[in-house]
């Protein structure tokens, strides 16, 4: 497990603190005041329809944009007023898990996973090898590392897109939407890899999905985006035996027995 500790001020419980977001495109307002937490050493899930601004939150959070008012704090920190510099450090923080897992179809697994050390550090080519080697062995891909993309599995493939986020030790992983075009037991599988990923390498876990069979199976923490807003949040029985209509609609739509989870939460 890679030791992620707490900055002196920062809460030992939430690892990024998000209050009163907006963001607007011109004069079409996408986020109207969003705030939750994401507790430290679990798995945040944030769900909603699509439209509902998860993406434009996801970019918020990682200050790809700047928000137009309110405060993303990390480990004590409000990121929202930070410049580039100071920004590179805080993105540090940070590994993507992108929708269909984005590897470089030029490249081998093993340079896939590579790319971020040889960008970002001067680390010598056996450390870069040791570093790259260690990840996909604890995924399970270690034996792949000279395959090219077009050559693995879909699942095999998020785990070299896992590896490849977690190469410059993040405190904090955010997959947008893992299971996306992936079948029914890649997904399942997908989801064993984010819980074994949480727990393997002591990461803060956000996940962007709509996919609430996955998302039932695998969240400590979920919070539903509707119009703009975190309108409802909780455990996974609390989400399943809510009553807010939005959020009813929105699980009704999704095919899941709430009843039967919220029975068993």
């Amino acid at each position: 497990m890679v030791d992620h500790p707490v900055p002196e001020g920062g809460d030992s419980q939430v690892h990024v603190s998000i209050r009163d977001i907006t963001k607007a495109y011109g004069s079409f307002e996408i986020l109207h005041g969003v705030s939750f937490d994401v507790l430290r050493g679990k798995t945040n899930v944030v769900i909603g329809a699509s439209g509902a601004g998860k993406t434009v939150l996801m970019r918020q959070i990682i200050r790809l944009e700047r928000p137009d008012t309110g405060t993303i704090v990390v480990d004590g920190q409000d990121i929202v007023p930070l410049g580039e510099l100071a920004l590179g450090q805080v993105r540090k923080k940070f590994g993507m898990v992108f929708q269909m897992s984005a590897l470089f179809d030029s490249m081998s697994v093993f340079d896939n996973v590579a790319f971020p050390l040889r960008e970002h550090t001067r680390l010598r080519a056996r450390a870069v090898r040791e570093k790259v080697m260690d990840r996909l062995e604890k995924l399970g891909v270690g034996a792949a590392h000279r395959k090219m993309p077009s050559e693995l599995s879909g699942g095999m493939k998020k785990r070299v897109a896992v590896a490849r986020a977690l190469v410059l030790e993040p405190a904090i992983l955010i997959y947008d939407e893992p299971t996306t075009g992936l079948d029914p037991v890649t997904s399942r599988t997908v989801d064993e890899l984010i819980l074994q990923t949480q727990e393997s390498f002591g990461v803060t876990s956000l996940v962007i999905s709509h996919d609430m069979a996955s998302v039932f199976h695998i969240a400590d923490q979920i919070h539903f985006l509707y119009k703009g807003r975190v309108e409802v949040s909780g455990t996974p029985a609390e989400i399943a035996g809510s009553s807010h209509p939005p959020l009813l609609e929105f699980l009704r739509a999704s095919g899941v027995d709430a009843a039967a989870v919220a029975a068993h939460g």
